[in-house]
């Protein structure tokens, strides 16, 4: 019935536009010089009204394409994550791919995307538009993602960005809570251009290169531009860098797994032996001495400690390398003076590779969750292998086996996604009874298909069969080694245990899209201007892992098939009125008001409403506001994610320190934690209801007039925008450390529901599905500051300030009350809030040269090292007293201070006297070479990569020519 109404809604809308066609030339008049103004009109991110005169209406920021170029970035997402606005995002310096899991949103894990967060509200709180039109959201094959990956996007296509800070679900729709991004495109170009780049990293290797190729021109009825771009990122291995060399910075083997060449074992011995002292009161916790094709036991093997630990590290990533292949065209054929037709078209192809070190083998209830089969897998006393003469028995609770088969090679994960994204749209413009008015009509179809193909990955089940009796293991079982160390799993063994995972997921967008914009009568201060338009969106999405993986007999990370859809037709109604012009302290005073009805297919209706007020005193100075309302739907991953695993980084507070509460959780005395990953459930919840916000904007913006072509000054703007937003039912997941240890200091249900232990006091199951956790809460401050210098005789110098301070946020649920530990100064879960970020540029051009100086400022962050009794906080990293209180009078802080950064950016460039524009800039980002700060609970290299910059200078040079 909706998909009905829609397309009724869709021809009768577009028809009444269309009819309009044929009588705007019997309509329009002689233009004057005012209608050629109206003719110029253009639509600024934030309002659907095209007005001639837009500055001051909304906080919007607008990036040029010069702007990109200045950075000497080859992404417009790591150039958007610059900004003083952005928060934590991921980004190509994430190496995590499946070797951690899934993340509990149903999402995925993005491999090579690269998605931006406003506000630090999450990406799939932030709106991506092109050219006015949703964006297709990401897919790497691991999930169905709520986000876009800017990376679908190349860079040299790109004219300008406008990023609203503020709410805007009454203009947009659903995910504009904390803002939106506009990505306008070049619509034309005079003649052919080329263009070259090269850059290296001063630590490993991360060379870059990239060049496009773009042609473009312009007749009376046709207009285009076409591009064909080509970008490559070699990666840079973590064994490049000290601090990213072990697990955890500073701790040496201490972060290292259990699983190791030479294998841990913990088992009971029969009738309690000792073996002289090895396995104290008949318990061992036990790994190999040496190589050989089997250890004799006892005398083969040692108490297992920390020196035996293994460092996976090495094998991981500092950056990860990616390509990418774009093409790009579009064109507007001019039907009339009054009608267009345009036509666009992209396809982009990413392949990007992630690597971590080889999959460890876990057997028995001490390292599995109780829902893999490895919890079931033991060692029969008939292996051939087996050096002990008795039945490993996975029975019982205190068994537990790790294996890092170096053998089989690092994990490397390969994914390849192609994005397809195409519009067709008719627009124009007609006059009635001297009022005119604007129109388009659009039709957006995209997709995003990946697939991501996995080596060094393991079939449990298969070794499940290698170690049970060797007389039930037949061809094409081969028995398996896991006893004699390094080099005893032999090629034979591996080809019957691995497997290549594949996997596949995908992302539909289609939109139709109808607007008509203009000004309505005139009111005595002005023009009354409305907008109008209807929106029709279907969203489809799917992941479908590898069928080793959906039966639950990979050993790696378990998930499920994943596919869902919904779609939803919405109408909105925005109007801007002038209550005062011409008076004293009110040259013009505007109200706009914005409503937008959305009808979903699987959540029924909402309306979210906007309400705006622009007074410009005197020519100097505006001031403005906003109130909105907004909305976002739950995701497809969010609502029909299943089940997957997330492989968490957590210490067990009862691990070496069973309290009265432990032991009423059924920790027995003196348990130990032998891992320092925790297996987490995750997955999608369809009890899931939207998210609803409120968010409130007040700003100025100060133009001085004496500070307007004088001696030291052509022009002074400042802007201070104050902003509040309120998020209620937020979609997330309890942050699960938190959760662990609000569970074991209160034993409240409310915590503990979820968390279940082995008879051995281990965790072997923990819920973190998501749900409607409760609300958010931030707010803060943008300064912006732009100066332009007059025109010296040694060159034309500017200058660009952009300030956020962040002054709070947090997050509560609803049922418990509890904030969760995300906050301002706060790094948590790879991630931080600064209180401060702030960027200034100083610019000066002189003739055919032009350089800039740039300061990227990120104010200091505080992290827990892992508690007081337990994790690393008796490392020197974690015992500075001014990074939090004292955990007791002669202890460590049991907190890390990450020390504020500034980044310093330097570029030059020169355009050569020649016939034609060419010019050649080089620079060098990070010139004095900061490294990021030591993070110890970051997951990966040491450093938080959604905040810093990776260690060490960057280096690139870069031509252009236009003929």
């Amino acid at each position: 019935m909706r998909s009905r109404l829609a397309r009724v809604a869709i021809h009768a809308l577009t028809g009444a536009i269309l009819s309009a066609l044929y009588v705007a030339p019997a309509l329009a008049q002689d233009r004057t010089g005012e209608d050629i103004q109206k003719l110029q009109a253009i639509e600024v991110t934030g309002s659907r009204i095209k007005k001639a005169e837009v500055e001051g209406q909304t906080p919007v920021l607008t990036i040029t394409s010069k702007d990109i170029e200045a950075t000497g970035l080859g992404s417009i997402g790591d150039v958007i994550q610059r900004l003083s606005v952005s928060g934590s995002s991921l980004n190509t310096k994430f190496n995590s791919a499946g070797n951690f899991g899934f993340p509990p949103d149903g999402g995925g894990v993005g491999s090579g995307s690269t998605t931006i967060s406003l506000r630090n509200l999450g990406a799939k709180r932030t709106l991506i538009l092109v050219d006015g039109l949703r964006w297709v959201n990401e897919s790497s094959a691991s999930g169905v993602s709520a986000a876009v990956d800017l990376n679908t996007i190349p860079a040299s296509v790109v004219d300008r960005i406008e990023i609203l800070k503020d709410g805007a679900s009454s203009l947009y729709g659903s995910d504009a809570i904390a803002g939106v991004i506009n990505i306008i495109t070049k619509k034309k170009q005079d003649g052919l251009g080329f263009h070259v780049y090269g850059g290296d990293y001063s630590t490993g290797d991360g060379k870059t290169w990239s060049g496009n190729i773009s042609l473009g021109g312009s007749t009376d009825k046709f207009d285009f531009f076409m591009d064909i771009s080509r970008f490559k990122q070699n990666g840079i291995s973590s064994d490049d860098w000290a601090q990213s060399r072990f697990p955890v910075p500073g701790a040496g083997l201490a972060g290292g797994s259990s699983a190791t060449p030479f294998t841990r074992y913990l088992f009971d011995t029969p009738n309690g032996e000792d073996f002289g002292g090895l396995c104290a009161d008949g318990f061992c916790n036990i790994t190999a001495n040496g190589v050989s094709p089997m250890q004799s036991f006892p005398d083969g093997f040692h108490h297992f400690g920390t020196a035996d630990r293994f460092n996976f590290a090495p094998y991981n990533l500092l950056l990860t390398p990616q390509e990418r292949t774009g093409i790009f065209a579009q064109g507007t054929y001019h039907i009339t003076d009054h009608v267009n037709f345009t036509l666009k078209g992209l396809y982009n192809t990413r392949d990007s590779t992630n690597q971590a070190a080889p999959e460890p083998i876990f057997l028995g209830k001490q390292f599995c969750a109780a829902r893999d089969l490895c919890y079931n897998v033991g060692v029969d006393a008939t292996n051939p292998y087996n050096p002990f003469g008795f039945s490993l028995d996975a029975s019982s609770p205190d068994f537990g086996l790790g294996r890092r088969p170096v053998e089989g090679g690092p994990r490397v994960f390969k994914q390849k996604v192609d994005t397809k994204y195409y519009t067709a749209g008719f627009n124009g413009d007609f006059s009635f009874s001297d009022h005119q008015f604007f129109w388009d009509v659009n039709y957006v179809n995209s997709s995003n298909d990946a697939r991501q193909t996995v080596n060094g990955t393991y079939n449990i089940r298969h070794i499940m069969n290698a170690l049970g009796p060797v007389d039930q293991c037949t061809a094409p079982c081969v028995p398996l080694n896991l006893f004699g160390g390094p080099g005893t799993i032999t090629p034979e063994m591996l080809n019957y245990i691995q497997f290549v995972e594949n996997d596949h997921s995908t992302q539909d967008l289609e939109v139709w899209t109808a607007n008509i914009s203009g000004n309505l009568f005139q009111l005595p201060a002005g023009s009354l201007d409305v907008a109008a338009g209807y929106e029709h969106r279907k969203l489809d999405g799917s992941y479908t892992p590898d069928a080793v993986v959906v039966a639950g007999d990979s050993n790696g990370v378990p998930s499920g098939p994943t596919q869902g859809g919904y779609s939803v037709d919405e109408f909105y109604l925005e109007l801007n009125a002038p209550l005062l012009a011409d008076m004293a302290f009110a040259k013009h005073l505007d109200l706009s008001v914005a409503s937008r009805w959305s009808d979903y297919s699987n959540f029924g209706n909402t309306t979210n409403n906007k309400f705006g007020l622009r007074w410009q005193l005197v020519d100097d100075l505006t001031l403005r506001g906003t109130w909105a309302e907004g909305f976002r739907a739950p995701s497809i991953g969010e609502l029909f994610g299943t089940f997957s695993r997330f492989d968490a980084q957590l210490i067990d507070p009862c691990g070496g320190n069973v309290t009265p509460n432990c032991e009423a959780l059924g920790v027995p005395p003196g348990f130990t934690q032998n891992n320092p990953q925790i297996s987490i459930i995750t997955g999608g919840n369809q009890d899931l209801k939207p998210e609803t916000s409120t968010s409130l904007t007040l700003g100025a913006v100060y133009s001085p007039s004496w500070a307007e072509n004088t001696g030291w000054s052509q022009r002074v703007d400042f802007e201070l925008t104050y902003y509040k937003l309120h998020v209620d039912d937020a979609i997330l997941a309890p942050d699960a450390k938190t959760q662990l240890d609000r569970c074991v200091a209160t034993l409240d249900p409310l915590f503990c529901t979820g968390i279940t232990r082995a008879a051995n006091g281990s965790i072997d199951g923990f819920n973190n599905t998501l749900r409607n956790l409760g609300r958010i809460d931030t707010r803060g401050y943008d300064l912006g500051v732009n100066w332009v210098g007059p025109e010296w005789s040694w060159g034309h110098v500017g200058a660009n300030w952009q300030l956020t301070y962040t002054k709070d946020y947090s997050a509560v649920a609803s049922d418990t009350g509890a904030a969760e530990p995300r906050g301002v100064g706060v790094e948590v879960a790879d991630s931080g809030i600064p209180k401060y970020r702030s960027t200034l540029s100083l610019n000066w051009g002189l003739a055919d040269w032009s350089a800039s100086w740039t300061m990227r400022y990120i104010s200091h962050l505080t992290e827990s090292c892992g508690g007081s009794d337990n994790g690393y906080r008796d490392f020197p990293t974690c015992r500075s007293p001014d990074a939090g209180p004292i955990v007791d009078s002669s202890g460590p802080s049991g907190l890390n201070r990450l020390g504020a950064v500034t980044y310093h950016d330097l570029r030059v460039s020169w355009k050569l006297p020649t016939r034609f524009d060419m010019s050649i800039s080089g620079g060098i980002n990070n010139i004095f070479d900061k490294d990021p700060p030591v993070c110890i609970s970051c997951s990966l290299n040491g450093y938080d990569a959604s905040t810093y910059d990776l260690p060490g200078r960057f280096t690139y040079v870069e031509a252009s020519v236009k003929f």
